[in-house]
């Protein structure tokens, strides 16, 4: 599969003109997923600590920061039998001139409630979408799950020659601090842009009572940059997903046409068709090849420089590594994920910067385990399945994220 600004027939197209995705982290995928109000998960893909963020680090030269608190007081209210919700709302950096995005930290208020929290911007041109959804929808905010929630302004678009849609900027957790890249580079904000921040309640430190209100905040770094500031853009690596059920489960769905057929309901035929795409594209033959690890190999067209990245699979992630032609006297790792934590998705940055030339291999490789089925909540009660490529929490993703600058031949 050839890459450039995003690999071809992915699904998870990042725009070029303004690729702010990703200067950090993510977490899960799509409006769309199985239950919007989802319980915590169990060990390592939910952990809860206390705390609140770290202080900022010190401003560099010319940069500056901007101050965005929720508009006003947010009570969760997750649905009966549930603690958790994830709660969208919009914030308005008043952006008139471009500025290039260098840094974004999460404020919690309520730190006993606060789980973890996303930020996103989105373009310009999608703002009228989130004013119209937030507008419509009663109370601070509207309900999401992983994506904004906003259709026509979510992370995902199908259409290369469409808008980029919203990019992810940050992933919090309590206790987490800035991360920074010490070049001198950054992700252009355009005039109008908007910012929406996912804060993901969680009231088990209450006992599921109502455990008060939050009104967090985000910080944006800014600088105005300057001619020799480079602007970074994300190319996203994926790789099939061909994850059978346990050996000890059984069912329809364990059955893989008839899970992409789920999907295609669910989401779509774009979604549904996905997976039998991504096989023919990245395995010899086209075939599947059910098990927990996948992999698949992009060949690069453009000269760029890596500066970092990081890896975004679902609740059944376990590990995730990209190589650089690998198998050659030349091949090395830029992102080793040895344990995959679904809420602490954060952007790791390369020891020093690896040039990349049109004509290299970069390699995505994903290992699942679908034995986590049973010890997460938010996947436990439901059916065993064939997973391949979805929105939801019970589906799955590989993508390797990696954080670029185009460069000269």
């Amino acid at each position: 599969m050839a890459v450039n600004a995003a690999p071809s027939g992915s699904r998870w197209k990042v725009g070029v003109t303004m690729a702010l995705a990703t200067v950090f982290a993510v977490t899960a995928c799509s409006s769309g997923a199985d239950d919007p109000a989802a319980p915590a998960a169990a060990d390592s893909h939910s952990g809860h600590g206390g705390g609140s963020s770290a202080p900022p680090q010190p401003l560099r030269a010319g940069e500056r920061f901007v101050d965005l608190e929720m508009a006003e007081a947010y009570t969760p209210a997750p649905p009966e039998g549930a603690v958790d919700e994830y709660r969208c709302q919009v914030l308005d950096p008043g952006l008139t001139e471009e500025a290039f995005l260098t840094g974004t930290q999460v404020m919690p208020d309520n730190v006993a409630i606060a789980h973890h929290g996303i930020v996103y911007a989105v373009p310009p041109g999608d703002a009228a979408a989130v004013r119209e959804q937030d507008a419509t929808t009663p109370g601070p905010g509207w309900q999401c799950f992983g994506g904004t929630g906003v259709e026509g302004a979510d992370v995902e678009d199908d259409d290369e020659g469409a808008d980029p849609g919203a990019a992810w900027v940050d992933t919090w957790a309590p206790g987490a601090t800035e991360t920074l890249l010490d070049q001198d580079a950054g992700f252009k904000l355009e005039p109008g842009s908007l910012i929406i921040f996912q804060m993901h309640y969680n009231l088990l430190a209450t006992d599921g009572e109502p455990g008060g209100s939050d009104r967090s905040a985000v910080r944006l770094r800014l600088k105005d940059g300057t001619p020799q500031t480079r602007e970074l853009e994300t190319w996203s690596l994926d790789a099939p997903i061909d994850l059978p059920c346990a050996a000890d489960e059984s069912g329809p769905l364990c059955d893989r046409a008839a899970s992409i057929a789920d999907v295609t309901e669910r989401f779509g035929p774009e979604v549904g068709e996905f997976a039998d795409e991504q096989v023919e594209e990245c395995n010899e033959g086209g075939v599947p090849k059910p098990g927990d690890t996948q992999s698949c190999d992009h060949e690069v067209e453009e000269p760029v420089t890596v500066f970092a990245g990081f890896g975004h699979m679902h609740m059944l992630g376990r590990s995730m590594k990209v190589e650089l032609n690998p198998g050659t006297p030349e091949a090395k790792v830029l992102l080793d994920v040895p344990q995959f934590d679904f809420d602490n998705q954060r952007m790791v940055k390369l020891p020093s910067p690896v040039e990349v030339d049109p004509g290299d291999t970069l390699r995505v490789t994903c290992t699942h385990d679908a034995g986590l089925r049973k010890q997460l909540p938010q996947l436990s009660t439901l059916p065993p399945r064939y997973v391949v490529w979805g929105d939801g929490t019970a589906d799955e993703m590989c993508i390797g994220i990696m954080t670029v600058s185009p460069r000269e031949s």
